[in-house]
């Protein structure tokens, strides 16, 4: 297994990348390209304690960067020698099997779209987290890459999002949700309406286990394992959850340290709360698949450690392992609105 590394995308790049990267060469027994410019990785590694490339460790010649505040496709398109730019054409031609990358989201949609393609008859891409809850893990499709969509994009959404959850966590027959404002069916807009028939029609025909609509609090309390909106709504679902987990995980630390019995309370919970701490903890996942793209591309935050780097690899080693890409490119007459009539 070869896993091709953006050296230069991310906040912390490319010093705590590269780290990640050889940490996850030493770890995950897989093999590394590193893509940036020449000069910063060798310094890097030269920090690290090597005078070249650790075996294992392969590094690819990029001249340029796209950084997080240009535009996404006029970056993919001009940069042509950007790091993102060469791991991408890496992985189209064969030169690993999945990519990874902490820089710029909508440049790495461009560029993934653009550049790798995405599975023949798939519409759009999506970003596809998975968090964490009462019943185990869910996922939310889209969280941001398609503030717009039809409800043959939302269709195929529910589909990807199945295949994932079935072949890279091993859920089977995972149950799969419309996001709305209600239970009840004619809830919400014409949109919700119209993808509320055609999954029903996708379930009645066996392709997928839809259980109608569900609302936002069920992705942390459970009963749903794939959670269908567009992204405008999956992204403010997203932040949503992140500030919620971020206040209470603040107030449980003044609460813990108000008195003499708070503090010992607290110690006295100290090993379930760090449990907590743990599954909430962006960097144990390390990374979102890019969903839809023809070869498996994760999305790394772009705050990303050393840590957070080393599980966005073992992310990308199970996608490529579950081929999900071949999965929906075997299935994709179910995937299309004229394969349920």
């Amino acid at each position: 297994m070869k896993i091709i590394v953006d050296a230069m995308g991310g906040d912390n790049a490319p010093g705590e990348i590269i780290q990640g990267a050889v940490n996850a060469r030493k770890n995950l027994n897989t093999d590394i390209v590193l893509a940036g410019r020449m000069e910063d990785m060798l310094r890097c590694l030269e920090g690290m304690g090597y005078s070249e490339p650790p075996e294992g460790v392969e590094l690819a010649a990029a001249s340029e960067t796209i950084e997080m505040d240009e535009d996404p496709v006029s970056a993919v398109r001009t940069k042509k020698d950007s790091s993102m730019a060469v791991g991408l054409r890496l992985l189209r031609d064969g030169g690993g099997d999945a990519f990874v990358s902490a820089g710029s989201t909508g440049a790495l949609l461009s560029g993934a779209t653009l550049i790798v393609k995405r599975v023949r008859g798939i519409r759009r891409a999506a970003l596809a987290p998975v968090i964490p809850g009462r019943e185990g893990e869910c996922m939310i499709i889209d969280c941001g890459a398609n503030a717009e969509c039809t409800a043959e994009y939302l269709l195929q959404f529910a589909f990807m999002g199945s295949y994932y959850m079935e072949s890279v966590l091993k859920k089977p027959s995972p149950r799969v949700g419309l996001l709305n404002i209600g239970t009840e069916r004619g809830k919400g807009t014409a949109l919700q309406d119209e993808t509320f028939d055609l999954l029903e029609k996708a379930a009645a025909g066996g392709h997928i286990n839809f259980i109608g609509n569900v609302e936002a609090k069920q992705v942390m309390l459970g009963g749903v394992d794939v959670i269908v909106c567009d992204g405008f709504s999956g992204n403010i679902l997203l932040k949503g959850i992140e500030g919620v987990s971020r206040f209470f995980s603040a107030e449980l630390k003044d609460i813990f340290k108000r008195g003499k019995l708070s503090k010992l309370s607290g110690f006295m919970v100290r090993d379930a709360l760090y449990d907590l701490k743990d599954r909430m903890d962006p960097d144990k996942v390390g990374g979102t698949a890019l969903l839809g793209i023809a070869r498996p591309v994760i999305k790394a935050h772009g705050s990303s450690g050393a840590v957070a780097i080393e599980n966005a690899v073992r992310h990308a080693i199970l996608n490529a392992e579950a081929d999900v890409a071949g999965s929906l490119a075997k299935n994709i007459e179910k995937i299309r609105i004229d394969g349920l009539a």
